[in-house]
């Protein structure tokens, strides 16, 4: 008996490793696709969490984005972030934190998983679902990224801070060609528009 519990906890151990290994071989993949040099676009669908459930739509370039929904605009060049609220014709300019930035991008996964967290994945379909664990203190301590195995297209990212889950589901993900200048707030396109500089 001793020998059988010996035998099963070796390879326990020996297949964590290579679970580990098989999950990072996924987000690489996807973050290979989502990061798709000239950039790439999709819709989206925010619930749970501290904030209201919402929609939009998300144009990604390396660590730079731009999201409309119906109550908000926001850009972010990579360092700064501008968010024009439609109701009272606002923009609030900061420099957002990670989690933060998670908030707003459903892609924020393809940078956060390479540092600080472990992961496994499991097939689910024609999917692999993605577990990731933070391994120390971090504002997005667990996360769910379900990804097609033909594609490594992502269509689900789960997260929990705290207590709170926040689901997103992503859909008609396509690859573009998207000028930089998109991730920008012009003022031209907004002259009536409040400016508050957060920063």
């Amino acid at each position: 008996m001793k020998k059988i519990l010996t035998m099963l906890l070796f390879a326990m151990t020996m297949a964590m490793p290579a679970a580990a290994q098989n999950a990072k071989k996924i987000l690489d993949k996807t973050a290979a696709v989502v990061g798709s040099k000239g950039g790439a676009s999709a819709s989206f669908n925010i619930s749970g969490g501290k904030l209201s459930a919402t929609n939009g739509t998300i144009s990604i370039k390396g660590n730079m984005f731009h999201a409309k929904t119906p109550a908000a605009v926001i850009w972010f060049d990579g360092k700064t972030s501008w968010t024009y609220m439609k109701n009272t014709e606002e923009v609030n300019v900061s420099n957002p934190t990670a989690s933060q930035l998670a908030s707003m991008n459903p892609y924020s996964f393809i940078n956060l998983y390479k540092n600080g967290y472990n992961y496994t994945a499991k097939e689910e379909g024609s999917n692999y679902e993605v577990h990731l664990t933070a391994t120390g203190t971090k504002n997005i301590q667990e996360m769910y990224i379900t990804v097609n195995k033909t594609t490594y297209v992502p269509s689900m990212v789960r997260m929990r801070q705290g207590k709170n889950w926040t689901t997103i589901k992503i859909s008609n993900f396509k690859t573009a060609d998207i000028p930089n200048a998109t991730f920008r707030f012009n003022s031209k396109d907004y002259p009536k528009a409040e400016i508050i500089d957060l920063r």
